[in-house]
């Protein structure tokens, strides 16, 4: 999961979600201990991702360290590598423009039915 760091307590939430699901799921809260490289275990935690999900909020995507994390979720798609990009609007937020047509899972009106489209289009992709 890609999220910016004011947006930790609805990312664990909808990361908790997928868990209960049957989703193995990789957030840096989870993931990333005190000395750790954070290049290196993000670097871990995308190297097999199936999915992407990128976490779309008032806070925005475009600080370095979410775009280093979206950004190549991309390309991999793009490139048919196996590996999806599953925005998901946390709070209202336009997705950057190179995102603009990936059709995104809105939590913000209803959380239980946006998680339930996560997940259909992750269950699709298997």
């Amino acid at each position: 999961m890609s999220h910016r760091g004011v947006d930790a307590v609805p990312a664990e939430r909808l990361a908790r979600d997928l868990q209960a699901a049957g989703h193995e799921v990789w957030l840096d809260l989870w993931e990333i201990e005190i000395g750790d490289s954070i290049v290196e275990k993000m670097n871990e935690g995308l190297a097999g991702a199936q999915y992407v999900v990128l976490c779309l909020s008032a806070a925005g995507v475009t600080a370095p360290w979410i775009t280093r994390e979206w950004a190549p979720a991309v390309a991999r798609q793009l490139e048919n590598s196996g590996t999806r990009l599953l925005p998901a609007v946390l709070t209202g937020q336009e997705a950057p423009a190179l995102l603009a047509d990936i059709k995104a899972a809105d939590l913000t009106a209803d959380w239980r039915a946006g998680v339930a489209a996560l997940l259909r289009a992750m269950d699709r992709a298997r």
